[in-house]
């Protein structure tokens, strides 16, 4: 199998695109901006989803399904949230009825418009809010803890698989509590839900942080962010959980009757991840030969490949590779033994290294003789031969290392690529020639974060929650700052 991608030093965004198709997990559909996230792509998909939903629950979550149409009404009840999404909307004006005289097919008819226009739900606030109005009545129905798995519709212009389409699919958790003290744990508590699977099941190393008033979701007063830091110097927006207020418990009526008698509306929260994580995973491990995929994260952790010539090497093999599966399973890893006679070991070899299988395992006919068995580990692309005897425990300790040597990895890059600016000079120069985060000084203005990004392209991606207090000067205006945000050109 040739791979043929192009470097990521020549054409960072071509690679992407390359591997993204070559390796199986996604293609363009006949849907302009939208993708079919193919079997290999979308098994990654449900292992993040199985990661996630565990936690959901375990901090005492509920799954449930809402409409994917929303009245266009209800996004009129909140108005920094119609105004944050009116853009991206998708729109349902009319529908088909037949033409029941001729029966010649379908037509659009006058009558046909309907009576309210329908949003294709680019997010779920609104009908959810307007649902949990009927849920809630008093302090003992609080808190609602639901999250919903869904696709979403956001009319982008410019796509790319996985990174930005119009339709994706993602979770969002929505939640309803007594307090504003409540509903702000909670907020956080999500947050440490989505770096934790980030990190130690992607390896991924995020930074947690809360986003300047000219990024937070449209409607929230707090936006909380994980933010991850690509090969290419750029930032991806990892996950986000919000702190809503009263915002939308005010816009839809959304009461409850207290202990102590009164009557008072619900505090609220929002928050999701999405195939966006896909992006994340491809651009924060990858190389020229193709992916790289953490252990924890593998559809396929091992895979074994037999090297034979006849039926009958390939049955010797066959007994071997089938017990160390065996093995292997049993230790709960996930194991392919490849004895495909239509490809050759070599095609294999290319094809596992593609979709960056951890850990390949070859078996020969000299291995037999000996007892032995070719270890090839993805990250690092070394091979050694080990003994086939105890091999599941060595495999196992392996795919440990390598889990934690590709978050190690991707610390190191974070580290090597974050700057300390303290001029605008010296900030346009790390900007434009080096990229990766920049902390810097800022005035706490949405007019000098506008400017900045004018100017530069970078964006705050995030004022951290260890901000450290400093006194400084704005980068761009010289007026006094407290503290360093994180700026960077982001996807």
């Amino acid at each position: 199998m040739a791979k043929n991608l192009t470097s990521r030093d020549t054409d960072y965004s071509r690679w992407y695109n390359e591997l993204v198709v070559k390796a199986d997990l996604a293609q363009n559909s006949g849907v302009r901006g939208c993708m079919v996230i193919k079997p290999y792509g979308y098994g990654i998909w449900e292992r993040v989803q199985a990661e996630l939903d565990q936690r959901f629950k375990a901090t005492g979550h509920e799954n449930a399904y809402f409409p994917l149409f929303i009245p266009k009404s209800y996004f009129s009840k909140e108005a920094s949230h119609v105004e944050g999404f009116a853009k991206e909307c998708a729109v349902v004006t009319h529908y088909r009825l037949k033409n029941a005289e001729d029966g010649s097919g379908v037509v659009v008819d006058e009558d046909a418009k309907l009576e309210e226009e329908l949003i294709v739900r680019p997010t779920s606030e609104t009908i959810i809010w307007d649902t949990y109005r009927d849920w809630i009545q008093s302090y003992r129905d609080l808190p609602i803890l639901v999250n919903q798995w869904a696709n979403v519709v956001r009319w982008e212009m410019r796509t790319r698989l996985f990174l930005r389409t119009a339709e994706f699919l993602w979770q969002e958790g929505h939640t309803a509590h007594a307090t504003k003290t409540e509903a702000i744990a909670e907020a956080e508590q999500m947050l440490d839900v989505y770096a934790d699977v980030v990190e130690n099941i992607m390896a991924i190393p995020v930074l947690k942080g809360t986003k300047s008033p000219n990024e937070r979701f449209a409607g929230a007063l707090e936006t909380y962010c994980i933010e991850a830091l690509m090969q290419d110097g750029k930032a991806l927006q990892a996950g986000t959980s919000h702190f809503l207020g009263q915002n939308f418990a005010k816009a839809f009526d959304v009461k409850f009757q207290t202990k102590e008698g009164t009557v008072e509306h619900v505090w609220a929260t929002s928050w999701g991840v999405s195939t966006r994580l896909m992006g994340a995973l491809i651009m924060t491990h990858s190389d020229d030969n193709g992916l790289v995929i953490p252990p924890k994260l593998a559809p396929i952790q091992v895979v074994i490949v037999p090297i034979y010539r006849g039926e009958e090497q390939l049955e010797e093999i066959s007994v071997v590779a089938r017990k160390l599966k065996a093995e292997m399973e049993a230790k709960g890893l996930r194991v392919k033994f490849d004895n495909r006679d239509t490809h050759k070991p070599g095609w294999k070899f290319n094809e596992y290294e593609l979709k960056g299988v951890p850990v390949r395992l070859a078996i020969g006919p000299k291995d037999l003789e000996k007892g032995t068995v070719e270890v090839a580990r993805r990250d690092t692309l070394e091979k050694e031969y080990l003994q086939q005897e105890g091999i599941a425990t060595k495999i196992e300790n392996l795919l440990e290392q390598i889990q934690l040597n590709m978050f190690q990895k991707a610390v190191d890059f974070r580290e090597e690529n974050s700057h300390k600016a303290d001029t605008w000079d010296e900030f346009k120069a790390l900007i434009k020639k080096k990229g990766g985060f920049v902390y810097a000084h800022w005035d706490g203005t949405p007019e000098t974060e506008e400017k900045i990004k004018e100017l530069t392209k970078a964006t705050i991606r995030c004022i951290p929650l260890d901000q450290k207090y400093e006194d400084g000067k704005c980068i761009l205006t010289g007026n006094p700052s407290k503290g360093r945000v994180v700026f960077a050109v982001a996807y």
